[in-house]
């Protein structure tokens, strides 16, 4: 393990010390800040020559400056000879713009791709895409992790009765089909509509039986938590007990602490892909560490084994 290294930007420093805490290593030591004129400065403080790079970095708010921090920390990487560079990205920002749904708009989600590998990056460590197709604009190899038993082990552990999972949408069927597999309970769909641009929905219907069952919602990312309060409502106004949810990336951006706190939400189960929001969520949301998850895996790619094995039963 002496040609590993785990550096880290401004993003999610916790996270990175996490990781290199669970294999074992001292933390790469680098300096990333910015000058007053808002440009990005990275300068490596040890010596990384043919070793093993993984820079832990999730594109997360600010999440222009995060990403522009990533790609000087590659390219500084590459130029300071490194034998490989993994960019380890908790939370793939921009995930959501993964293909022209409107006349003239951009792919983002490929120009971000594009980005990473042209400032060197020769692999990518993830979780929970918001499309796994994202993976197809990448030339180099990418890793999808996926914290789906993670999060079902926390409801495994409560035991719960009558349970049903339920898809916060239709876009996030697959994933809460495997969550209903693993706790072997049935599944629900929400069936809504996205209004403009403007992160607003409306939920229409629900898809499956939530009368007297504790619904589980089951959704990939919560940015400003009004689908989540949409369908936690609906749930409630169809019958359902109790309202759980569970995703894997907690964004919480613009009203969403507030939206959450004062909801009927029972509790929220997360991991810290992006750094956590506490406060006035700290009774309601419930935060599980992604670092064991990333550690494996990375400790997996530099030894040359099996990532998919892992997730095998």
């Amino acid at each position: 393990m002496d040609d590993l290294k785990v550096f880290s930007g401004n993003a999610h420093p916790a996270l990175a010390k996490a990781i290199a805490e669970y294999l074992g290593i001292p933390m790469g030591e680098a300096e990333v800040m910015q000058f007053s004129n808002e440009n990005t400065f990275v300068r490596i403080l040890e010596n990384v020559r043919e070793r093993d790079i993984f820079i832990v970095q999730p594109i997360s708010s600010p999440v222009n400056n995060n990403l522009v921090e990533l790609l000087i920390m590659i390219d500084a990487m590459k130029r300071a000879s490194a034998h490989r560079i993994t960019a380890v990205i908790p939370y793939y920002g921009y995930g959501r713009s993964d293909r022209k749904d409107q006349p003239r708009v951009p792919i983002t989600a490929r120009l971000i791709a594009d980005l990473l590998t042209v400032a060197g990056a020769n692999r990518v460590l993830t979780v929970d895409l918001h499309a796994a197709q994202i993976q197809g604009y990448f030339n180099i190899p990418v890793d999808e992790l996926t914290a789906v038993g993670l999060l079902t082990e926390n409801f495994k552990k409560g035991n719960y009765k009558d349970l049903v999972a339920v898809a916060a949408d239709i876009g996030a069927t697959k994933r809460a089909r495997d969550v209903a597999t693993r706790l072997d309970v049935p599944l629900a769909i929400m069936e809504k509509r996205r209004l403009g641009n403007n992160d607003k929905t409306e939920t229409l219907n629900v898809i499956g039986e939530v009368k007297d069952k504790i619904a589980l919602i089951v959704d990939d990312e919560i940015d400003t938590a009004g689908s989540l309060i949409g369908v936690t409502n609906t749930l409630f106004e169809r019958g359902a007990r109790d309202v759980f949810a569970c995703c894997t990336h907690p964004i919480f951006s613009g009203p969403a602490v507030d939206r959450i706190a004062g909801s009927r939400l029972n509790k929220l189960v997360v991991t810290n892909t992006v750094p956590p929001k506490n406060g006035k969520l700290s009774e309601k949301v419930v935060y599980l560490s992604i670092a064991p998850l990333l550690g494996e895996a990375i400790r997996r790619i530099h030894t040359g084994q099996s990532v998919g094995a892992m997730f095998e039963k």
